[in-house]
């Protein structure tokens, strides 16, 4: 078995200049990631991924908006479904997502080393892997979502019926978000990052403006959408309340999907009739093997939001009081934009590693993450300005009640800070991840859950502690996080991982 690493005698220059000739097959995109004024060349690939990324989570910000114009209960139930329904589908996306990490892991290290073969391999059998895993997700969506939304989750009422409606339709056509986040990561490590993220700008001004149509159909909807029921009637759509707003989501995916397929075929060269082979268990079961670690870590951190949640809601909220469980629900949106902008930078991170340590140039590799770790706390210094200057702002769009406001700005005054430890933590990870090191970055993020967040929780649930020392305990989470994953970055263990 050949290992990927061979050495580091390519370091022997800075790691911002050529260390070696890159092969003569790499594109001129790759060609910058090997040999360019690094801070630059990671600056300009970054940037796009890390706004893009947070664009993807005005999918969910939209739906909300737009289902809050609704109004009274039913606005109220749909909210309660989409929240419910959000995590259910998670956890398929979390499973789909680790594996579009390990492809991209494997796709830059043989980019790196001038493998198109190798590329154009991986790329087809990782896509066969992901419609297999879609096909289960689909299966168990059509014909499970009741069970999932009533038996699992425990919704009731008008919340169940339309959850079951709503969870349905986005699980059935999950193969729509799988795709397009997958075929983003393959491109993104072949060195491509703005031409994905145009197209998911573009998915996103399409679900908007299905997601008003299908939502109000051709009735009553906000004065600001008032050119949506007029435009609905001439085209003959129901109203179809929250139920039209996955089908917008569902749809807007797919205008993504496809010109990213096709995109992927003719710039680079990927899914051809030579490369569309059968079905290679031997390199479907690599990718898995590297993939799970970090669908596992996601779990991980998705469990660590509900411990919070869960004891928030034990703790601060009452049958006749619900103001701080609708508070924690936007802030967590807030919080979900910071994180994907640094899975943004993270991405970049591990297409810059993966790629130098595929070309023998471990010392570039290296500092690609460093790089991409400061761009990223910088973004996440600015985001947390924002949430003081403006968070106010942005809770009042959903829900203006003084209580949840409050409770909502209480959050953000002590835990905002701690995204910049919580992004440098993200990034760190993912360039570990890069070099296909996944179940170290997992042991990491276990690691700090278990030994601060976990008996901080519990701390709080058992001595009863005030909403503010429990936010307390999650900013030292994100701290410890960040403090965690440098040292282990410093001492440079992933480098010497082997992918092959």
């Amino acid at each position: 078995m050949r290992p990927t690493l061979k050495s580091d005698r390519a370091d022997a220059s800075s790691p911002s200049s050529p260390a070696s000739a890159p092969p003569a097959r790499i594109s001129p995109a790759s060609q910058r990631i090997l040999s360019g004024p690094l801070a630059l060349e990671i600056a300009r690939f970054g940037v796009p991924l890390a706004l893009g990324m947070g664009l993807q989570t005005s999918f969910n910000l939209v739906d909300a908006y737009i289902i809050s114009g609704l109004g009274g209960h039913k606005a109220s139930a749909a909210l309660g479904a989409i929240g419910v329904a959000d995590l259910i589908g998670a956890v398929g996306t979390i499973l789909s997502y680790g594996l579009s990490i390990a492809t991209s892991a494997i796709i830059s290290r043989k980019q790196g080393e001038g493998d198109m073969d190798g590329v154009r391999r991986i790329a087809w059998q990782s896509v066969l892997l992901l419609i297999g895993v879609s096909a289960i997700v689909s299966s168990i969506g059509i014909f499970g979502a009741e069970a999932l939304m009533v038996s699992v989750a425990g919704a009731k009422g008008e919340v169940a019926r339309v959850g079951t409606q709503f969870l349905r339709v986005m699980m059935g056509g999950s193969f729509t978000i799988f795709l397009l986040l997958h075929l983003i990561s393959i491109q993104r490590a072949l060195g491509s990052s703005k031409t994905p993220i145009v197209l998911l700008l573009i998915a996103n001004v399409v679900n908007l403006v299905l997601a008003v149509l299908f939502v109000y159909g051709p009735g009553p909807a906000p004065a600001i959408f008032a050119w949506g029921p007029e435009l609905a009637t001439t085209l003959g759509i129901p109203r179809m309340e929250l139920v039209g707003a996955a089908w917008a989501t569902v749809i807007a995916r797919c205008v993504g999907v496809i010109p990213i397929f096709y995109i992927s075929f003719r710039r680079f060269g990927l899914f051809g009739s030579e490369d569309r082979l059968a079905p290679d268990l031997a390199q479907m079961r690599r990718i898995w093997d590297i993939g799970w670690p970090t669908s596992s870590q996601l779990v991980v951190r998705v469990f660590a939001i509900f411990v919070v949640v869960a004891v928030a809601q034990r703790l601060y909220t009452t049958a006749d009081d619900q103001s701080m469980s609708t508070a924690l629900g936007l802030v967590l949106r807030l919080e979900t934009m910071a994180l994907y902008v640094g899975l943004g930078w993270g991405s970049a991170a591990q297409t810059f590693v993966g790629q130098n340590l595929g070309a023998v140039q471990s010392v570039r590799a290296k500092q690609s993450g460093w790089y991409a770790t400061l761009y990223n706390a910088i973004m996440m210094a600015a985001f947390a300005a924002a949430c003081f200057a403006w968070g106010r702002q942005f809770v009042m769009l959903f829900d203006a009640t003084p209580s949840v406001v409050d409770d909502a700005m209480h959050y953000l005054s002590i835990v905002a800070p701690g995204y910049v430890g919580l992004g440098i933590g993200i990034v760190l990870g993912s360039a570990i991840q890069g070099a296909g090191a996944t179940r170290q970055s997992l042991r990491l993020d276990a690691l700090v859950i278990t030994v601060v967040q976990i008996p901080l929780c519990t701390a709080a649930f058992i001595m009863r502690w005030d909403a503010t020392s429990l936010w307390a305990a999650v900013f030292a989470t994100y701290m410890a996080f960040a403090l965690l994953y440098i040292v282990s970055y410093r001492q440079g263990a992933f480098l010497r991982h082997s992918i092959e």
